[in-house]
């Protein structure tokens, strides 16, 4: 029987986790209302602006999964620590930045310190809850963070109209700390067997730089030139280099950075093509919408965060009922229901975007915002029951690598369209066609019964 103690320390981490996720989307939705102002006052170029938002993820997605897999192999408490206080440091030079290479790369060491703390805790959550209530865990776990997702919009626009984007970034380290505080009395790795295995670093090179150039390559095709050498040569490399980390990450069978074999489940696979397309689809929003509610429909960038709120508010209530449908019907229901709606919705704000009415895109947004937690949570539940519980990190960053690669290609592509048609509702309508193919896809790959077991090595 659990005692009391062990009760209270149960939610006690559920809370802090619940609050770190909460702080790392309240900095992208925070980043995506100040855009314009930080473009104006560090004298950058849009597409330098873009990249504030893009070395973040970019950053996230290459790191996600060794950190996952370095948190199996030393313990989850160290690491989180480092990743709090990375993130806490780098949130304050962020702040402090006065020209736009600055900001940049403070925000690409914002990422290291995002992308340990991620997958870090995915795996305490769950090994802190029984199998049995992981998927009401994953739920409030996603209730809290949307509550700092959804305050995101208008704490932006507040510090960026009534005192200085700077404070976007200097509002982090207090709320870290107080989480790091929980995470040193009420966690003990002590419990839980580490993995016994060597790091991946030939596998972490060749990923990095297939995602780094590849990005390069899609984000600066407009500026530079689709067929100029430097585009041409970045994007083929890139796409070799992934190719290449594919290829040596299904032969390797000792201590692989990724798991790849375990996508040759195609339930597997099709959870983590969703949560990609989750967060490629939050880019296209968060971003480009709050571009489109300041340029094209002229608001402060405090009323273009309450603009936002349909999009985010309704996952405060749908994030539990998510994971309590995964506890109940599994992966596959919910989820394909999630990812019609989502299709709905994007539809929607495509067909409205050029009318320029704010009224005639709000369908659009809420049904936006009442999918987004069924794309999360019923997938992470069904990824992270197919491993043994020595896996969870690994089953984290494989999960949050997949989601952050669709941020930073979400971001790039989303660039890449805005530049080259100086239309937002080109933008909307690429978004679209993305989870229109991931709607089908679905549909054909995931599974009927209600967990997902992991492919055998």
């Amino acid at each position: 029987m659990p005692t009391d103690s062990t009760t209270r320390r149960k939610w006690w981490i559920l809370g802090a986790m619940g609050v770190i996720l909460g702080v790392i989307l309240l900095d992208e939705t925070i980043v995506g209302v100040a855009l314009p102002t930080i473009q104006s006052d560090l004298a950058m170029t849009t597409l330098g602006s873009h990249w504030v938002v893009n070395i973040y993820m970019l950053v996230l997605a290459g790191l996600v999964a060794a950190a996952g897999k370095l948190g199996d192999m030393i313990g989850h408490k160290v690491l989180m620590i480092a990743g709090l206080l990375i993130f806490g440091l780098a949130s304050l030079a962020s702040g402090f930045a006065d020209t736009g290479t600055w900001l940049i790369v403070a925000r690409g060491v914002q990422g290291v310190g995002a992308a340990i703390i991620f997958p870090a805790s995915l795996a305490m959550l769950m090994t802190t809850f029984p199998e049995e209530q992981r998927g009401m865990a994953l739920g409030l776990y996603g209730g809290i963070g949307t509550v700092f997702l959804a305050l995101g919009p208008l704490v932006g626009g507040v510090l960026t109209d009534l005192a200085t984007w700077r404070w976007i970034f200097w509002i982090n380290p207090p709320i870290l700390i107080g989480v790091a505080l929980v995470v040193q009395f009420a966690w003990s790795d002590a419990d839980v067997e580490k993995l016994r295995e060597r790091f991946d670093p030939i596998g972490l090179v060749l990923l990095v730089a297939g995602l780094s150039l590849t990005v390069f390559g899609i984000m600066q095709g407009p500026d530079i030139g689709w067929l100029s050498p430097v585009i041409v040569g970045s994007l083929a490399s890139g796409l070799v280099l992934l190719a290449a980390f594919v290829a040596f990450e299904w032969r390797r069978r000792d201590s692989p950075l990724i798991e790849v074999r375990l996508f040759a489940n195609p339930t597997f696979s099709a959870c983590n093509l969703m949560i990609f397309n989750a967060q490629f689809s939050k880019m296209a929003l968060f971003v480009f919408g709050a571009l489109y509610f300041q340029q094209a429909l002229g608001l402060t960038p405090l009323m273009a965060g309450v603009a936002r709120l349909p999009a985010v508010a309704p996952q405060i209530l749908t994030a539990p009922l998510a994971g309590r449908a995964a506890d109940r019907f599994g992966a596959r229901w919910p989820s394909i229901a999630s990812v019609a709606m989502l299709f709905a919705g994007t539809v929607w704000v495509a067909a409205f975007t050029p009318a320029n009415d704010y009224i005639l895109l709000l369908p659009g947004l809420l049904l936006w915002g009442v999918s987004m937690p069924g794309l999360f949570i019923p997938p992470q539940r069904a990824i992270l029951n197919a491993v043994k519980p020595s896996q969870q990190g690994e089953a984290g960053g494989i999960s949050m690598s997949m989601q952050l690669l669709g941020a930073a290609l979400g971001m790039a592509v989303s660039s890449a369209v805005y530049a080259m048609t100086r239309d937002f509702s080109a933008v909307f309508v690429a978004n679209a066609v993305v989870v229109g193919a991931v709607l089908v896809i679905a549909l054909l790959a995931i599974e009927r019964r209600a967990a997902v077991q992991a492919a055998k090595a």
